[in-house]
C-alpha cells in the first residue's frame, strides 16, 4: 500500500508514519516544514502547503489512501488564520483523492467539533454539532469533517476520527503545557474537580487510524461516518493532572475557581486580546475553562462495532 500522511512530522502523524513503514507500507508527507529523519526512514517528503493546491496534488498523485492529520491547532487565532489550512486544506485534499482516483480518505478530526461548553458524559457520535463554537479551532474543524463526511462517495470513501487528549512518549501537547504552568505557579483548579475526562494513548490512536483505512470499503459502515476514539477508561481529570506534576517533582496547583469565574475572565480576556489586539494567547479562554472543568467521556461502541 502507498500512502500518504499529512502532517507526517506532527506528533500523531510521525506515530502514523513508523507503524505504516512497519507494516511495509510506502509512505509519503507533505508538511510545511523539513524532516530530515523521516526522510532517513524511507519516507518520501514533499515540503509544501496543504492551501497550495499543485503542493497537495503532487503529494496525493499516486497513493491508495490519505490519511490526513494536518491540521493548525492554535487554540487562539483569528477565524481566518485557521480556515486555510484547516478547512480550504481539506478541501484541497479532497479535491486531489478525486482528480487521482484515491479512494480512501481517512480524517483526523477531534471531539472538539460537537463540544457545547457542557458536560459531555458517555456522548455518542449522534451528539450534534452545536450552534456556536467558543474557539475557532474547533468551528474550523468541524466544517473540515462536514465536508470530509459528505465527499464521501462510491468514487472516494471517508471516514473522520475523533482521538481525545492524545498522550504518549513524545506528547508536545498535554505534559508540557500543564508543566510549564506548574512550574510558573499558573495553573489553577478550574471547578469543582469532580470531572472525568478519556485519554486517548497514541498507539490506539494509529490503530484506529489503519483500522479505518482497511474498513473504507464498498457497503462498509465506516464509509462517512465519524467516530469517538479513546481508551475508554474515563479518569478524574485532576486527580491525573495531581499525579502527573508529583511525578514530575512540580507543584500541584493550590488554588480553585468556580466555572462561572473562570468563563467570566475568559470572556474579558478574549476581548482585551481581541481589542487592543494582543501578541500571544490569553492564559484562559472561555473554551479552556470549560475542557478544564466539564466532563467529556465518551461511549465508543460504534468504534468497536464497525472497526473490529
Amino acid at each position: 500500500m502507498i500512502a500518504l500522511v499529512t502532517g507526517g512530522g506532527g506528533f500523531l502523524g510521525k506515530a502514523l508514519v513508523q507503524k505504516l513503514l512497519e507494516r511495509g507500507d510506502t509512505v509519503r508527507s507533505i508538511s510545511r516544514s523539513k524532516y530530515p529523519e523521516l526522510e532517513a526512514l524511507g519516507v518520501i517528503c514533499i515540503q509544501g502547503d496543504l492551501q497550495d493546491i499543485s503542493a497537495v496534488e503532487k503529494a496525493v498523485d499516486g497513493v491508495d489512501v490519505v490519511f490526513h492529520s494536518a491540521a493548525n491547532h492554535a487554540m487562539w487565532a483569528s477565524f481566518d488564520e485557521l480556515y486555510g489550512p484547516n478547512v480550504t486544506g481539506t478541501e484541497n485534499i479532497i479535491n486531489a483523492c478525486k482528480k487521482f482516483h484515491v479512494q480512501k480518505l481517512v480524517y483526523t478530526s477531534t471531539p472538539s467539533v460537537v463540544f457545547s461548553m457542557d458536560d459531555m458524559k458517555n456522548a455518542d457520535e449522534s451528539t450534534p454539532y452545536p450552534d456556536h463554537y467558543a474557539a475557532n479551532y474547533p468551528k474550523t474543524k468541524a466544517i473540515a469533517e462536514k465536508l470530509l463526511l459528505e465527499a464521501n462517495c462510491s468514487e472516494l470513501y471517508t471516514c473522520a476520527l475523533r482521538p481525545h487528549l492524545i498522550w504518549g512518549v513524545g506528547d508536545p501537547h498535554i505534559v508540557p503545557m500543564l508543566a510549564e504552568r506548574a512550574k510558573g505557579g499558573q495553573l489553577t483548579q478550574v471547578g469543582d474537580g469532580k470531572n472525568s475526562v478519556d485519554f486517548c494513548y497514541i498507539d490506539n490512536a494509529v490503530h484506529a487510524h489503519i483500522l479505518a483505512a482497511e474498513h473504507l470499503i464498498e457497503g462498509s459502515p465506516v464509509c462517512g461516518s465519524a467516530y469517538f476514539i479513546t481508551d475508554d477508561n474515563p479518569t478524574n481529570l485532576w486527580n491525573w493532572i495531581h499525579d502527573l506534576l508529583k511525578r514530575l517533582d512540580l507543584p500541584a496547583p493550590k488554588k480553585q475557581i468556580s466555572i462561572g469565574k473562570a468563563l467570566a475572565i475568559g470572556q474579558l480576556m478574549e476581548f482585551i486580546y481581541t481589542v487592543l489586539p494582543l501578541k500571544g494567547s490569553p492564559r484562559i479562554t472561555r473554551f479552556m475553562a470549560s475542557n478544564f472543568a466539564c466532563s467529556h467521556y465518551f461511549n465508543i461502541d460504534k468504534a468497536k462495532a464497525d472497526l473490529s
